[in-house]
């Protein structure tokens, strides 16, 4: 079996070590190499060509991000990050994700964790998934997308399966209507590429989870509110829900619906991990699922794991949906809108360039 080669890139030496020895207990891993600084990783990349880097954002000589932009233009590999949670950082591995890294990882207290044995599973697992994805994919500017993809959605409708006969199926143009979108692993530069083609006058609130730790989603939701033309903002509980205007969950807490009057609110809590999660779709969907009388587009786009399929089977046995996955082709891991499509009740399979033209038609249909 060939192992998974993997470089790592950090200033501290405890660091490492750690890094390599939690690495080096999955026999599918081999480091190879680290490197102190930028500069010294873009040697070692082009001279030992791994497989995956784990590259840390604040360091000497070069940081993260310069390094990051360097290894994309000269030698393109799948890069996870690894961040603070400060602003500082939170706003850089934003930045990060757009220039073109796979993912990131949250250290979890600080520029030198003593807890890092916490996030071990999930350093692991990303640096597999790293493995498996395309750099092309990665290299890509959201912005362009478009224009970088062949039209290979054969099968933009998936046919019904037998079970979907208990399914409700009467979507009424005439009823008000709730986006839901969930989203993780390339997830910011997906919700990039959606958010920012609806229209500012979009007749719809949308709800979002993309998986992130606490501490990054708001820097996420000012940069796509600065590039979009509806509103996006971190949601904040207890807030009413307006049209045209994106929530998105904050990083480590579950974003649910509730009623206040005639009109929906945010409310945003710590219960449970689902499915290793928080906040999870599945929570979002099953919430939104108890609205009768809205109509919902869910959309579940590039994502490892099958978070949101069972919330959509949810949703679509209790009301009018209508969901959108992305395609293959598009995503940077076809995990979540894999398993999406494998409940049969997905209406349409779309490239992420043209999953905003279709949440528009279904909310005007």
């Amino acid at each position: 079996m060939k192992r998974i080669k993997v470089l790592i890139v950090e200033d501290s030496a405890f660091m490492r070590k750690l890094i390599s020895e939690f690495l080096a207990e999955d026999k599918r891993i081999e480091v190879i190499g680290t490197a102190r600084n930028g500069k010294e990783a873009i040697s070692k990349i082009k001279e030992q060509k791994p497989d995956v880097v784990t590259l840390d954002v604040e360091m000497p000589i070069m940081n993260g991000l310069e390094a990051l932009k360097e290894i994309m233009q000269q030698c393109p590999t799948p890069v996870i990050m690894l961040s603070s949670t400060t602003r500082e950082g939170a706003e850089n591995t934003v930045s990060a994700m757009d220039i073109g890294a796979f993912d990131f990882i949250s250290k979890p207290s600080g520029a030198i964790s003593l807890d890092l044995h916490k996030i071990k599973r999930e350093l692991i697992d990303k640096v597999i998934a790293a493995s498996k994805t395309s750099i092309q994919m990665l290299q890509k500017n959201p912005r362009i997308v478009e224009s970088f993809m062949p039209d290979k959605n054969k099968c933009s409708k998936i046919e019904p399966e037998k079970e979907k006969q208990t399914i409700l199926n009467n979507w009424n143009p005439e009823s008000k209507k709730i986006i839901v979108i969930g989203t993780s692993t390339g997830g910011p530069r997906a919700l990039q590429a959606v958010l920012t083609k609806l229209p500012g006058n979009l007749d719809a609130p949308i709800l979002i989870i993309q998986h992130m730790p606490p501490g990054f989603t708001k820097s996420l939701a000012e940069r796509l509110n600065s590039l979009s033309e509806i509103t996006v903002k971190e949601a904040e509980d207890g807030e009413i829900i307006h049209k045209g205007t994106a929530y998105i969950a904050p990083g480590g807490w579950h974003l649910k619906v509730k009623r206040i009057g005639m009109a929906l609110a945010v409310s945003v809590d710590g219960s449970e991990i689902r499915g290793g999660h928080r906040p999870s779709v599945d929570v979002l969907f099953e919430s939104v699922s108890e609205i009768p009388d809205y109509s919902k587009v869910a959309v579940i786009m590039t994502g490892m794991g099958s978070d949101g399929a069972a919330g959509l089977i949810r949703m679509k046995k209790t009301g009018n949906v209508k969901a959108i996955a992305e395609s293959q082709e598009t995503s940077i891991v076809f995990g979540m809108p894999k398993a999406a499509i494998a409940t049969g009740l997905v209406d349409s399979v779309e490239n992420v360039e043209k999953i905003a033209n279709a949440i528009v038609k279904f909310c005007n249909q």
